[in-house]
Order: structure tokens, then sequence, then C-alpha cells
């Protein structure tokens, strides 16, 4: 065990610098993490898989050319190729394998800054802190309370987030507003109106003002995840903002609503 880890020194969080690229330190990096776990075949397999190359037949013995091809097919590969490799790594491991990988490899991300975290052996993204947080507390809330559809939209929404080479911003803003709409029914027991018209005629599930916060972030969820005009698609950060807004209101909801829920 290192010496940080033995005497319970926490390691340094970096602010989130990378998600779409594939820096080649990282890449390096990556490489060191994989070889203890499998031979030089065997992965040369999973990179070229992931990398759409052959291997090369005249590298057929775990030597020092091997680990130079892998290293320059990694080095070669887009950067979301890089990303590929570690998802189909990961799948091949074994649970006791998969486990401690998971956890070096994540350690990794949150030194280094980059925006992605590897779980149940995919890759999600990752936000800062509050983030995490509100999604995390979010999703077992909506477990916790019975309401798995809602549950199930927050966690599409993540996954939207994390689509590449390209993020499905629109579905992440579409996903995670559904799971607030579909909350607020529950709560309410009005399965027809829209998230606006809900709030409208129930200001009271949400103290005033923020009932407000919710209609307007209805209304951004309309023009921007369902009716866009050309020129007006939203960003990545107002899709992260939003899937943020509406873990924390769908979290709000099931603590206050409890009872209301509990019944339903």
């Amino acid at each position: 065990m290192e010496f940080s880890k033995r005497y319970n020194i926490p390691r340094n969080k970096c602010e989130i610098q990378f998600r779409e690229e594939a820096p080649d330190f990282f890449r390096s990096y990556l490489l060191l993490l994989m070889y203890p776990y499998m031979g030089l075949k065997r992965l040369r397999s999973i990179v070229c898989r992931a990398t759409m190359e052959a291997p090369d037949p005249n590298n057929w013995g775990e030597n020092d050319f091997m680990k130079s091809e892998i290293e320059q097919l990694i080095a070669d590969a887009e950067w979301y190729q890089v990303y590929d490799t570690i998802e189909l790594f990961a799948d091949s491991l074994t649970f006791e394998a998969y486990s401690k990988f998971e956890i070096e490899l994540n350690e990794y991300f949150e030194g280094k800054g980059f925006g992605w975290k590897l779980q149940n052996r995919i890759l999600e993204v990752r936000g800062d802190d509050s983030f995490e947080l509100s999604l995390k507390q979010a999703h077992q809330t909506l477990v916790n309370s019975n309401v798995p559809t809602s549950a199930n939209e927050i966690k599409e929404a993540i996954r939207d987030l994390s689509r590449r080479p390209e993020p499905e911003i629109t579905g992440a803003i579409q996903h995670s507003v559904a799971a607030l709409e579909c909350l607020s029914r529950n709560v309410t027991g009005d399965h027809k109106m829209t998230l606006g018209q809900l709030i409208k005629e129930n200001p009271q599930i949400v103290p005033q003002p923020l009932n407000d916060v919710v209609n307007k972030l209805f209304g951004f969820a309309s023009i921007k995840g369902r009716h866009l005009n050309e020129g007006n698609n939203p960003t990545y950060e107002e899709a992260e903002l939003v899937v943020h807004l509406s873990a924390a209101l769908c979290n709000y909801l099931c603590k206050t609503q409890r009872i209301e829920l509990n019944k339903s």
C-alpha cells in the first residue's frame, strides 16, 4: 500500500480540464495502469479492437516489439478510441481485478482533472463535487421513494451527457426535465399536465418564488431540448446546469413529499 493510503492522506482533486481529449501523458499512464493486469497479446487484442487496427503478424512474441506496437496504437488512436479501450479493458477483467482498476483509474481522473469516471465497467461523465453529490442523492432518493421512472430518466440524462464522440445535449435536457415532470405528476396525482402546468396549478409543492425557476426551467427545456431553431443549439454547460437543477429539485420533492410518494 502506498504511503498516502497507508496514512490516510487525502489526495488532491484537480478542477476538470479534459473531456473530449486524451493527452499524450494520459495515454502513456493508462498503459502503465493496464500492463500489470494481463499479458501483452491479450492487451494488444483489446487495443486493436478499440482502434480498429489489425495486429502486426510479425510481432508474435510478448516482448518489447509487441509492447512498442501497443504503445504506437494508443499514441495514434483518436481520443475517443482511447476511452473505448478503457471500457473494453474493464469489461475483460475479473470482478476483483476490475474493482482495483476502477479505483486506480478514478483516482487518476480526479487528480488530473478528467471529466470522466469508470463505474460498473462503463465511463460516465463526471462533474464537480456538488454536481456529483446532487446526481447521486437524487437518483438514490428517487429509487428509495419508489419512483423508478424518474430515477431512470435521471440516469438517461447522465448517459446522454456521457455519449461520445458527441454528447447528446438535447437528450440530457429532455430526460432530466422529464424526471422532474414525472415526479411532479406523481406528487400532484395529475398525470396529464405538463411540468409548467403542474407548477402553475400546484405552486405549493415548491417554495415561492422558486416555482418561477421551475417554470423557466421547463420553458428553457422546451426551447433548447424539444423545439430547436437553427443556430440555437444548447451548450454542454447549459445541459449540465439543467441536469444539476432538475436533480436537485427531484431530491427536494422526494424529501418534502415523502408521505404522498409512499402512498402512491
